[in-house]
């Protein structure tokens, strides 16, 4: 078996840099034993509303599945005016209450040198949310005003030795007892 890691987008653009970013981890997560799933479908999740929390949203209960079955979590989002973009945090919102986060490991993946505040509003998020924050695999990767795609990230060795290294921080973080069924 494999480890499985769930990867959130915050931005919805898909020319975007922090996607691009993930789907390089995509590419360099099997030697860490682990295979990276990027989530699609925030853009697709209602506006949330406590009201409306138990939803039979088909939307929502993919989300919901998709942090279920996930040994670990991996993020990169933009920041928008010092803050967290509507998407990730609108996410988030729809999982506060049904524990998907509970216990679990979370690595936050910044790929702009200016992005800290957000990046530190969404740990804090995470982290109200009693997830585990790997607070090593938790980096930046100053991917901002360059024009790399997944492969440029990947033959860059600062890039890619630093994405490397977040993720075997955040697969070592993974219950013993999780990895050993993953063998």
């Amino acid at each position: 078996m494999t480890l499985h890691i769930t990867a959130l987008c915050g931005s919805l653009r898909q020319a975007s840099i922090n996607r691009t970013l993930l789907q390089a981890a995509q590419k360099v997560a099997s030697p860490h034993g682990a295979t990276v799933h990027l989530f699609d479908g925030l853009g697709h999740l209602p506006i949330f509303n406590p009201d409306n929390e138990d939803t039979d949203d088909r939307n929502v209960a993919a989300f919901r599945d998709a942090l279920r079955r996930a040994d670990a979590v991996l993020t990169a989002s933009p920041e928008y005016a010092h803050g967290v973009t509507g998407a990730i945090k609108n996410a988030l919102d729809w999982v506060v209450a049904s524990g998907e986060f509970m216990q679990k490991p979370v690595a936050c993946l910044n790929a702009s040198g200016r992005a800290t505040i957000a990046q530190a509003a969404l740990i804090e998020t995470i982290r109200t949310m009693d997830a585990h924050i790997v607070t090593d695999a938790c980096i930046t990767i100053p991917l901002n005003g360059k024009n790399f795609d997944v492969d440029d990230i990947l033959r860059h060795p600062p890039s890619r030795s630093l994405l490397e290294t977040a993720l075997r921080h955040l697969t070592a973080a993974i219950p013993s007892e999780i990895q050993n069924q993953a063998n």
